[in-house]
Protein backbone atom coordinates (compact mmCIF):
# COMPACT_ATOMS: atom_id res chain seq x y z
CA UNK A 1 0.00 0.00 0.00
CA UNK A 2 2.91 2.35 0.68
CA UNK A 3 3.88 2.09 -2.98
CA UNK A 4 0.42 3.28 -4.01
CA UNK A 5 0.65 6.24 -1.65
CA UNK A 6 4.13 7.11 -2.92
CA UNK A 7 2.91 6.90 -6.53
CA UNK A 8 -0.10 9.12 -5.77
CA UNK A 9 2.15 11.66 -4.08
CA UNK A 10 4.61 11.64 -6.98
CA UNK A 11 1.79 11.90 -9.51
CA UNK A 12 0.35 14.87 -7.61
CA UNK A 13 3.73 16.62 -7.60
CA UNK A 14 4.24 16.02 -11.32
CA UNK A 15 0.80 17.46 -12.10
CA UNK A 16 1.75 20.67 -10.24
CA UNK A 17 4.74 21.19 -12.53
CA UNK A 18 4.40 23.80 -15.20
CA UNK A 19 3.37 22.54 -18.63
CA UNK A 20 6.75 23.59 -20.05
CA UNK A 21 8.59 21.56 -17.41
CA UNK A 22 6.34 18.54 -17.99
CA UNK A 23 7.11 18.79 -21.73
CA UNK A 24 10.84 18.95 -21.02
CA UNK A 25 10.59 15.93 -18.69
CA UNK A 26 8.74 13.96 -21.39
CA UNK A 27 11.50 14.94 -23.82
CA UNK A 28 14.12 13.82 -21.31
CA UNK A 29 12.45 10.41 -20.88
CA UNK A 30 12.25 9.95 -24.65
CA UNK A 31 15.83 11.17 -25.01
CA UNK A 32 17.25 8.86 -22.35
CA UNK A 33 15.37 5.92 -23.88
CA UNK A 34 16.60 6.60 -27.39
CA UNK A 35 20.11 7.31 -26.04
CA UNK A 36 20.08 3.82 -24.50
CA UNK A 37 19.08 2.41 -27.89
CA UNK A 38 21.78 4.55 -29.54
CA UNK A 39 24.45 3.20 -27.17
CA UNK A 40 23.43 -0.43 -27.70
CA UNK A 41 23.41 0.06 -31.46
CA UNK A 42 26.76 1.88 -31.33
CA UNK A 43 28.27 -0.97 -29.30
CA UNK A 44 26.90 -3.65 -31.64
CA UNK A 45 28.05 -1.85 -34.80
CA UNK A 46 31.50 -1.20 -33.34
CA UNK A 47 32.20 -4.43 -31.48
CA UNK A 48 30.41 -7.01 -33.63
CA UNK A 49 30.35 -5.48 -37.10
CA UNK A 50 33.87 -4.07 -36.76
CA UNK A 51 32.91 -0.57 -37.89
CA UNK A 52 35.21 2.14 -36.45
CA UNK A 53 33.56 4.20 -33.69
CA UNK A 54 33.90 7.44 -35.69
CA UNK A 55 31.70 5.93 -38.42
CA UNK A 56 29.41 3.96 -36.10
CA UNK A 57 28.70 7.00 -33.89
CA UNK A 58 26.80 9.07 -36.50
CA UNK A 59 25.08 5.94 -37.90
CA UNK A 60 23.71 4.91 -34.52
CA UNK A 61 22.86 8.52 -33.68
CA UNK A 62 20.82 9.05 -36.86
CA UNK A 63 18.86 5.80 -36.42
CA UNK A 64 18.10 6.65 -32.79
CA UNK A 65 17.18 10.25 -33.56
CA UNK A 66 14.72 9.10 -36.25
CA UNK A 67 12.98 6.95 -33.64
CA UNK A 68 13.15 9.91 -31.25
CA UNK A 69 11.36 12.09 -33.83
CA UNK A 70 8.42 9.73 -34.16
CA UNK A 71 7.98 9.44 -30.39
CA UNK A 72 8.63 13.14 -29.67
CA UNK A 73 6.21 14.35 -32.32
CA UNK A 74 3.40 12.38 -30.74
CA UNK A 75 4.20 12.62 -27.02
CA UNK A 76 6.35 15.72 -26.50
CA UNK A 77 5.58 18.27 -29.20
CA UNK A 78 1.95 17.38 -29.94
CA UNK A 79 0.04 20.38 -31.12
CA UNK A 80 2.45 21.37 -33.86
CA UNK A 81 0.88 22.37 -37.14
CA UNK A 82 3.92 21.38 -39.20
CA UNK A 83 3.37 18.30 -41.38
CA UNK A 84 5.21 15.08 -40.53
CA UNK A 85 7.45 15.32 -43.59
CA UNK A 86 8.39 18.96 -43.06
CA UNK A 87 8.86 18.39 -39.35
CA UNK A 88 11.14 15.43 -40.02
CA UNK A 89 13.19 17.50 -42.48
CA UNK A 90 13.74 20.17 -39.81
CA UNK A 91 14.32 17.52 -37.13
CA UNK A 92 16.89 15.65 -39.22
CA UNK A 93 18.66 18.93 -40.10
CA UNK A 94 19.00 19.72 -36.42
CA UNK A 95 20.00 16.09 -35.80
CA UNK A 96 22.72 16.24 -38.47
CA UNK A 97 24.25 19.21 -36.69
CA UNK A 98 23.94 17.21 -33.47
CA UNK A 99 25.55 14.18 -35.13
CA UNK A 100 28.49 16.33 -36.23
CA UNK A 101 28.96 17.78 -32.73
CA UNK A 102 28.50 14.31 -31.23
CA UNK A 103 31.04 12.69 -33.55
CA UNK A 104 33.62 15.45 -33.09
CA UNK A 105 33.09 15.43 -29.33
CA UNK A 106 33.45 11.65 -29.08
CA UNK A 107 36.55 11.73 -31.29
CA UNK A 108 38.07 14.47 -29.12
CA UNK A 109 37.39 12.66 -25.85
CA UNK A 110 38.70 9.36 -27.25
CA UNK A 111 41.74 10.58 -29.15
CA UNK A 112 42.86 13.56 -27.09
CA UNK A 113 41.84 12.43 -23.62
CA UNK A 114 41.88 8.64 -23.94
CA UNK A 115 38.25 8.10 -22.89
CA UNK A 116 36.36 4.89 -23.73
CA UNK A 117 34.10 5.69 -26.71
CA UNK A 118 30.82 4.78 -24.96
CA UNK A 119 31.69 6.93 -21.94
CA UNK A 120 32.58 9.81 -24.28
CA UNK A 121 29.24 9.36 -26.06
CA UNK A 122 27.32 9.64 -22.78
CA UNK A 123 29.19 12.83 -21.84
CA UNK A 124 28.31 14.47 -25.14
CA UNK A 125 24.67 13.30 -25.01
CA UNK A 126 23.51 15.80 -22.39
CA UNK A 127 24.86 18.83 -24.19
CA UNK A 128 23.57 17.78 -27.60
CA UNK A 129 20.22 16.67 -26.14
CA UNK A 130 19.49 20.02 -24.54
CA UNK A 131 20.55 21.91 -27.66
CA UNK A 132 18.35 19.68 -29.84
CA UNK A 133 15.38 20.17 -27.51
CA UNK A 134 15.66 23.95 -27.60
CA UNK A 135 16.15 24.09 -31.37
CA UNK A 136 13.18 21.79 -32.00
CA UNK A 137 10.98 23.61 -29.49
CA UNK A 138 11.62 27.03 -31.02
CA UNK A 139 12.28 26.39 -34.71
CA UNK A 140 10.81 23.06 -35.71
CA UNK A 141 7.63 22.33 -33.80
CA UNK A 142 7.10 25.97 -32.76
CA UNK A 143 4.98 25.06 -29.78
CA UNK A 144 6.61 27.34 -27.21
CA UNK A 145 3.91 28.44 -24.79
CA UNK A 146 1.34 26.07 -26.30
CA UNK A 147 0.63 23.02 -24.18
CA UNK A 148 -2.39 21.15 -25.53
CA UNK A 149 -3.27 18.04 -23.63
CA UNK A 150 -0.71 18.58 -20.86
Amino acid sequence: MALGIAYDELSSKVMRLTPALRRFLRYAVVGVSTLAFDLVLLYLITEYAGVPYYIATPLAFLVAVSINYLISRRHVFHGTERTVHHGYAYFISIALAGAFVTTMGVAFFVQALGFYYLFARVLIAGLVGIANYLLNLHFNFRVVGHHPGT
